[in-house]
C-alpha cells in the first residue's frame, strides 16, 4: 500500500544557481535524486478518471508510471512510459506540461499539480544511466516499407512506433543530424544532445534507418519516393521558414532570425569556443518575441557574453506564451523585458552596423468578441534601444520545397500542408503529415502526437491492403 503524500507544493527541482549557470551552457536544470521522485510521485493520487491521461497528445499511461516510481519500480516506470513515447527525456525536459497534463492534474485544485513532467525526466534519466538497453526487442519485419521525411520530433515518432509495428523505415533528413528542432533550436542548457542523440540511437537500434543529407524537395521529390517502393509517405520536415516584420533596417548587419541564431549555437556548436562557427558576440541585444523560442535566443545571448539583452514583446506579461519556467529562468539570469512595446525600425550606422531600434510602447485594447485584447499603439510613446544585434522570434512557417514539388498536395494560405485532421490523410492518396508543417510552429509533444496518429493510420491503411 503506497502512502500517500499530500503536502500541496511540488517538490522543488535543483536548478544551477542564475549567476553561475550565465556563464555556461550546461543544463540548468539538475534533476530529481531518487527520494525526491518517490516523494513527488507519492503526491499522485491515482485518481479514477485520469484526466492528465486525456490530456497528454501522446496519451501516455501518467498514473500507471507514476505509481511504478511511488514503489520505487523505476525500470518498471520506463517500461510503462516507453509503450507510449519514443522520446521520454525530451519530454520530460520540453514538454509544456502546465497546459496539458498537469493543467488538469486534480491535485492543482488545492495546491500545485504533481510535477509529472519532472517524474518523466527522472525516470528517463534513471534508465539511460541504470537501465538495460533491449526493453524492447527489435520487431520482425511485415515485408512493408515506409519514408518519412524529416526527422524532427513527428517524424521520429511516427518512424518508432512503425518499426514497432514491423514496417522498414526510412527517415530523410535535410540537415546532418537526426533531430530537428531538438539538435537545431532548443539549446543545450535546455535540452543536452547526447541525451537526444541517445533517444535517437535506440530508434535506430529498433530498426529505424535515418538518411541525413536529403533535402526532400530538391536531392528526391515525393513521387520518387514512391517509385522507390515506399507504399506510404509521412512528411514531418517541421516550419524551418523564419517570418520578419518587414520594418525598415531588418536587412542590417547583425539582424538575425532566431532560426538561424540558434542553429549557429546548438546545431553548429558556436557556444564552443573552439568552433569555427561565426557568430556575433553581443554587448547589448534585442529579441523580438514573447514565445519559447524568444526565450532561448535571449538566454543563448546572455550565455555568449552580452552585457544587457531585452525582451521586446507587444502584449504584457501576463500574455506571454513562453513557458512559466522559462521565463522565471530568463528573469533569474538577468533579461530585462520590455513589455507592451513594438519595434518601428532597426538603426544602424554607416557601416551598415546596429546601432539601435526604435520602438513605441503598446497598451492593451478592449476584449474582442474572443476575450482577447489587441495592443495598441501610445501615441507620442516611441522610444530607442541602443542595441548591437536584434533577433527576430516572432514565428516560423513551413519550407516550401515540398508544396512546390509535390503536384496535388493541397497547403493552405500559410504554406501549411493540409489533412483530414486526426489521421494526417493529405489530399494525396498514401501521404500523410503532421506537426509544425501541418499546424505552422507549435510544441514538440503535439508534433509527437501528430506523428504518433498519422502512423497508426497508415497501418491501418496498409494492413486492411493485405486483407483485401
Amino acid at each position: 500500500m503506497i502512502k500517500r503524500n499530500m503536502e500541496p507544493r511540488v517538490t522543488a527541482m535543483p536548478t544551477q544557481p542564475a549567476e553561475v549557470r550565465c556563464g555556461n551552457f550546461e543544463e540548468v536544470a539538475l534533476g530529481y535524486t531518487l527520494e525526491m521522485a518517490v516523494r513527488e510521485a507519492q503526491r499522485c493520487l491515482n485518481c479514477k478518471h485520469k484526466p492528465c491521461v486525456a490530456a497528454c497528445p501522446v496519451g501516455i499511461d501518467i498514473p500507471g508510471f507514476i505509481e511504478k516510481v511511488a514503489q520505487g519500480d523505476i525500470q518498471g516506470a520506463y517500461h510503462v512510459l516507453s509503450q507510449s513515447t519514443a522520446l521520454p527525456a525530451v519530454c520530460g525536459r520540453v514538454c509544456p506540461q502546465e497546459n496539458q497534463c498537469e493543467g488538469v492534474c486534480v491535485r492543482g485544485i488545492k495546491g500545485d499539480s504533481v510535477g509529472i513532467g519532472r517524474l518523466e525526466r527522472f525516470v528517463a534519466d534513471w534508465h539511460r544511466e541504470h537501465g538495460t538497453r533491449d526493453v524492447m526487442e527489435k520487431p520482425a519485419l511485415n515485408g512493408r516499407r515506409v519514408a518519412v521525411v524529416g526527422a524532427g520530433p513527428s517524424g521520429l515518432t511516427c518512424a518508432g512506433d512503425l518499426a514497432r509495428k514491423g514496417y522498414s523505415v526510412t527517415v530523410y533528413e535535410a540537415l546532418h543530424m537526426a533531430g530537428g528542432v531538438l539538435v537545431y533550436g532548443i539549446p543545450e542548457f535546455r535540452l543536452p544532445k547526447a541525451i537526444v542523440k541517445q533517444e535517437i540511437d535506440g530508434l535506430i537500434a529498433l530498426g529505424v534507418n535515418i538518411q541525413t543529407d536529403v533535402v526532400v524537395g530538391r536531392t528526391l521529390s515525393v513521387d520518387d519516393l514512391f517509385e522507390m517502393g515506399y507504399e506510404a509517405v509521412f512528411i514531418g520536415s517541421g516550419a524551418g521558414l523564419p517570418r520578419f516584420m518587414g520594418i525598415p533596417g531588418e536587412s542590417l548587419k547583425g539582424v538575425y532570425s532566431a532560426n538561424e541564431y540558434l542553429t549557429r549555437i546548438n546545431l553548429m556548436k558556436a557556444y564552443d569556443q573552439t568552433s569555427r562557427t561565426p557568430i556575433q558576440r553581443s554587448h547589448s541585444v534585442a529579441v523580438v518575441g514573447g514565445g519559447n523560442v524568444a526565450m532561448d535566443a535571449a538566454r543563448c545571448a546572455k550565455r555568449l557574453g552580452a552585457e544587457r539583452v531585452y525582451i521586446v514583446y507587444r502584449r504584457g506579461m501576463e500574455q506571454l506564451p513562453a513557458r512559466h519556467e522559462e521565463v522565471e529562468h530568463a528573469q533569474e539570469e538577468g533579461i530585462v523585458f520590455r513589455t507592451l512595446a513594438s519595434p518601428l525600425e532597426v538603426m544602424g550606422d554607416e557601416n551598415g552596423w546596429v546601432t539601435g531600434m526604435r520602438c513605441q510602447q503598446m497598451t492593451l485594447g478592449e476584449p474582442d468578441a474572443s476575450g482577447r485584447r489587441s495592443p495598441v499603439v501610445m501615441e507620442g510613446s516611441e522610444f530607442y534601444l541602443a542595441v548591437d544585434t536584434v533577433i527576430i522570434a516572432i514565428g516560423t512557417s513551413p519550407n516550401p520545397l515540398i508544396r512546390q514539388t509535390t503536384a496535388g498536395l493541397e497547403t493552405d494560405r500559410h504554406g501549411c500542408i493540409v489533412t483530414n485532421g486526426i489521421d494526417g490523410l493529405t489530399s494525396r492518396p498514401q501521404v500523410y503529415a503532421g506537426g509544425d508543417v501541418v499546424t505552422g510552429a507549435a510544441t514538440v509533444i503535439l508534433a509527437m502526437g501528430a506523428g504518433k496518429q498519422a502512423a497508426e493510420a497508415i497501418d491501418r491503411e496498409l494492413s486492411a491492403k493485405d486483407k483485401a
